[in-house]
């Protein structure tokens, strides 16, 4: 009898752990089988002591959003993935209102007498993401040095854009957005104009700019006898030359 009690902990102890292995991630069980065995070892052991740990487990998960949420800082002040509101899409664009909300689990918050609150109302403006100014989101930037800066008309690329934390506004806070070209190779204004000043002649503004064939027509024409010379360092001075990868001056 005592070596059928010995083997019986054993597998109860063999058991527990395999299906701690899978609980882990490492194993290939769903978390029902989990709670299925667990539920089994516990009816056959009620006055055992691993079961508690299991539990202890299950609720020290820590919820993503609270490393965004600031600790009892005031409501309305939280970031919003730090709380649920309950929206209204037929107030008028443009105007204020106010949304109902409460506080997502384990985010502690105060109200302005510094009293703990899970319940309270925000006031925004009546806008959609989208709609936002260009300072209250961030864009990707990744897409940007891909298309001409320079160019009739001016060409847009995707940018994939993220509202700030403590910005609130209606609908999706990630959003697309068509965005102007805006980057720069490195290339100054101040130093191509003086190139076209002093050494235009020999075509050295174009040479700067990347502009190789121009250059050359520039090197071996003199300027254009003086005139290709004075037209450039208008069309230079004028921003209407730019460097040959479409990017904006410094």
């Amino acid at each position: 009898m005592a070596a059928v009690g010995l083997l019986k902990r054993v597998f109860s102890v063999v058991l527990f752990l395999s299906q701690l292995y899978v609980f882990s991630g490492r194993g290939s069980l769903s978390f029902e089988h989990f709670q299925a065995a667990a539920q089994a070892l516990k009816d056959q052991h009620p006055s055992s002591t691993i079961l508690p740990s299991i539990e202890a487990v299950e609720l020290t998960a820590t919820p993503q959003y609270l490393s965004k949420c600031p600790s009892n800082g005031l409501c309305s002040k939280l970031p919003a993935e730090c709380m649920t509101c309950t929206t209204n899409y037929s107030c008028t664009y443009g105007k204020h209102v106010t949304f109902d909300c409460n506080t997502k689990p384990q985010v502690m918050c105060l109200d302005d007498n510094h009293q703990q609150q899970e319940n309270f109302t925000i006031n925004i403006t009546c806008q959609f993401c989208w709609q936002l100014p260009p300072s209250e989101y961030e864009c990707s930037k990744s897409n940007s040095s891909i298309c001409m800066t320079v160019s009739c008309p001016r060409q847009r690329y995707n940018a994939t854009c993220t509202v700030k934390d403590h910005v609130h506004c209606l609908g999706n806070r990630v959003f697309p957005k068509m965005l102007y070209c805006n980057w720069t190779g490195g290339y100054k204004w101040s130093t191509a104009l003086a190139l076209s000043i002093t050494l235009g002649g020999f075509g050295a503004d174009r040479f700067y700019l990347g502009q190789w064939r121009e250059g050359l027509g520039k090197l071996f024409s003199f300027g254009g006898l003086g005139i290709w010379t004075l037209i450039d360092v208008f069309l230079i001075c004028v921003g209407y030359v730019g460097p040959a990868d479409g990017s904006l001056y410094i």
